[in-house]
């Protein structure tokens, strides 16, 4: 097999290159319409409907032909939307396919909220909005969800995803399952409510302690030996200890 030269990113459209002194393109139809190439239009509309991401093949601005890839959800994907759903989060769509794939895929996961046919900067953008109106969960694997990432209050990237995507993201799932993601969600909920329950532990345990061994009460005869209240602030650090290690996260499989 010849490899092919000058191969370069067409950004948020597909590939470029030379082969045996011929131009080569794989890109989607957006693409072409933005350029003037002409194509089989009902033909892509058709497969698009179908679920199918469709690229084309276009030799010396000539389309020569297709490829239909289907966009097949993973199986418990469904769950994981769900699963955000219930706990608080709104799920939102942002993808450089066609509008007609992104709403047959939206569909079949319960994702009422699309964008459909961006480009990074598109993304960002919508990030940037989003996040006016609350926090911002992003999740992607592509090099052109890297912008994102980096933008969003959180960033997660799936393990099986570009270098590019995982280097911008702040958290990364070494396992490529969608239920990770809830299951992300659902510890950091944990973890935040640990967190608020030691801090009540520990501000409890020395607003109580520390004033009664400083005497504040002894004028109506309730008192605390110095002793007793060094112990008690000390019981308090192990009870916070314990209670973090007692910290567990449903996980969803």
């Amino acid at each position: 097999m010849t490899p092919a030269d000058n191969v370069q990113t067409i950004q948020g459209a597909g590939l470029s290159g030379e082969l045996d002194g011929r131009q080569l393109m794989i890109v989607n139809a957006k693409y072409l319409v933005a350029h003037g190439l002409d194509f089989d239009a009902t033909k892509v509309d058709q497969l698009a409907a179908a679920g199918n991401t469709v690229s084309l093949l276009v030799v010396d601005q000539q389309v020569q032909g297709l490829v239909a890839a289907g966009d097949v959800a993973r199986p418990e994907a469904a769950k994981a939307i769900a699963g955000l759903k219930q706990a608080g989060l709104t799920p939102v769509m942002l993808t450089g396919d066609n509008q007609q794939t992104a709403a047959t895929v939206a569909a079949a996961l319960g994702i009422d909220d699309v964008h459909a046919e961006l480009m990074p900067a598109d993304k960002s953008r919508l990030i940037s909005e989003y996040q006016r109106r609350g926090g911002v969960l992003m999740v992607g694997d592509g090099i052109n969800d890297a912008p994102s990432l980096a933008g969003a209050d959180v960033g997660i990237a799936i393990g099986a995803g570009t270098d590019v995507a995982i280097d911008a993201a702040d958290v990364v799932l070494v396992s490529s399952k969608t239920t990770d993601i809830l299951n992300f969600v659902r510890l950091a909920k944990a973890t935040n409510r640990k967190l608020v329950q030691n801090i009540w532990w520990a501000a409890g345990y020395n607003i109580v302690a520390i004033p009664l061994a400083a005497g504040v009460l002894a004028p109506i005869g309730i008192t605390m030996p110095a002793a007793l209240g060094a112990v008690v602030m000390s019981l308090s650090a192990i009870i916070v200890a314990i209670n973090a290690m007692t910290l567990r996260a449903p996980s969803v499989e």
